[in-house]
Parts: C-alpha cells; sequence; structure tokens
C-alpha cells in the first residue's frame, strides 16, 4: 500500500496514519532489542512472523470479546488498528517466576506461582520503563480506579485466553505484557488491549523440554530467534510460507 506519514517510530515498529479517520498502519519491524535497547540487532523475518502471530492472537481475543485495537492484517508486515490513546503503563501477567522477577524475590525461573500476578510499569524508555504501584499510578494519574479495575480485567482475560491456547500446543505461557488504549464513542470511554502480542511480548517455555521459544532467546544468546519464533508459528498453524518476504507482497 501507498506509504503515508510517520507518526512514531519505536524499537520494534512503526506507526503511520491510516486510510480512514480514526486509524492507524501498524508496521512490524525485524529489529530485536534487549535490556532497553543496549543490545540491537536485525533478524530477518522477525516482523512478518510477529505480524501473523499478533494478528492470530489478537483476532482470537476480538472473537471471544475482548476488545482489541486489531481491525485486519493488511499484508505480510502490516496491519490496521484502531487510534487510540495509549495509557503509559505497561501491564505484565506472571503465571511463574522468570526474569526480573525471580532475581528481584530469589525466586528459582520456573516456579508456579500461586496465583497469576500483575505488574506494572510506567512507559518511559530514558527511565528503563520502571516497576510502579498502584499507589504511583492513582497518585500521578495515569490510570483512574476504574481504569485499574477495568484494566485487571482485561489482563486476567488475555491471560485466560493465551494460557489456553499455548497449552493446546505444548507450550507454556510463563508471563507476558500488554498495553491498553483508551478510545471515545462520544463521552464514554472504553479500554482495549492496544501494541501487539507476539513472542516479543511473552515468554514461551516448551512443555516438555523447557526449551525457550521467546525473546529471551535473544537476551540470552540461546540460538536463533527466528527459528523460536517459527516453532510458535508452526504449532499455531500460522506460519507463513516464507518468513523473508518482502513487506511489499500482499498475500
Amino acid at each position: 500500500m501507498a506509504r503515508r506519514n510517520k507518526i512514531y517510530e519505536g524499537k520494534a515498529k512503526i506507526l503511520y496514519e491510516g486510510p480512514e479517520p480514526g486509524t492507524i498502519v501498524q508496521y512490524f519491524k525485524d529489529d530485536a532489542t534487549a535490556f532497553n535497547a543496549e543490545k540491537k540487532e536485525v533478524v530477518e523475518g522477525k516482523g512478518v512472523l510477529n505480524n501473523r502471530l499478533s494478528e492470530f492472537f489478537m483476532s482470537g481475543l476480538n472473537q471471544i470479546g475482548v476488545p482489541t485495537h486489531f481491525i485486519r492484517r493488511l499484508n505480510m508486515r502490516e496491519q490496521l488498528v484502531k487510534s487510540c490513546e495509549i495509557v503509559p503503563l505497561e501491564i505484565i501477567v506472571r503465571n511463574f517466576a522468570a526474569g526480573s522477577l525471580s532475581k528481584r524475590l530469589g525466586i528459582a525461573e520456573g516456579t508456579q506461582l500461586p496465583r497469576p500476578v500483575i505488574e506494572y510499569c510506567y512507559k518511559d524508555d530514558a527511565l528503563g520503563d520502571p516497576l510502579v504501584s498502584e499507589e504511583h499510578i492513582a497518585a500521578f494519574g495515569w490510570a483512574s480506579q476504574q481504569d485499574m479495575d477495568d484494566i485487571v480485567s482485561l489482563a486476567l482475560r488475555v491471560n485466560d485466553f493465551l494460557s489456553g491456547v499455548m497449552l493446546a500446543v505444548g507450550i507454556r505461557l510463563i508471563d507476558f505484557k500488554i498495553e491498553v488504549g483508551r478510545i471515545y464513542e462520544g463521552d464514554f470511554q472504553r479500554l482495549i488491549v492496544a501494541d501487539e502480542i507476539s513472542p516479543d511480548s511473552c515468554r514461551l517455555w516448551d512443555i516438555e523440554s523447557g526449551r525457550k521459544l521467546d525473546k529471551d532467546v535473544f537476551r540470552r544468546d540461546l540460538g536463533n530467534l527466528t527459528d523460536a519464533y517459527s516453532e510458535v508459528a508452526r504449532r499455531l498453524g500460522v506460519m507463513p510460507k516464507s518468513p523473508a518476504t518482502k513487506p511489499t507482497l500482499i498475500n
């Protein structure tokens, strides 16, 4: 499709003005980053895989009544989404100890938590996306109490959906993060799942072997990232024919 005005470029995606008011074109890059972009690499085909996988998860959530910004996939690297006001928080849902939680609390990675644990980080790359509490969120007006109730409800519903989908293909959902956006319909506001859901934003372990199928492969130099993401896509039945397909090709 014709290139439009760029709105924003992040570490993994570029946002362009959409073809209609209230829409945005989300382009998935091949860039891989870790440790707040201190580690960077171009991983061929990553953007194609994340576009397909995020489409799969967002469409599934829409179908079960969990509202998302996703409208439709446009081509191998682009999808059309609803424009929304992003709440400046990353919402992290943890089912098993891993990563920073294990380091902070001294819990062995892979330990199942008594219940899903929800954490919040303030979205600010310059600060390293610091962990914040609900007290911080209320004090600084990032979200109201009603917003927080809705965010928790959305996060737990996403967790139920993703856990079930992954379990069915032999993958354990260790944790994941989402972003939430506000959309306005007249005087009415509602919250929707935004950004993306992909192996970039989830920890996914093979149930039998414990093999990591997420961005920890890149963070920890555990192998080929495209192979890991391709394995997730293959199991879910959304594997594109060629991960290296150029973004200009339409399926």
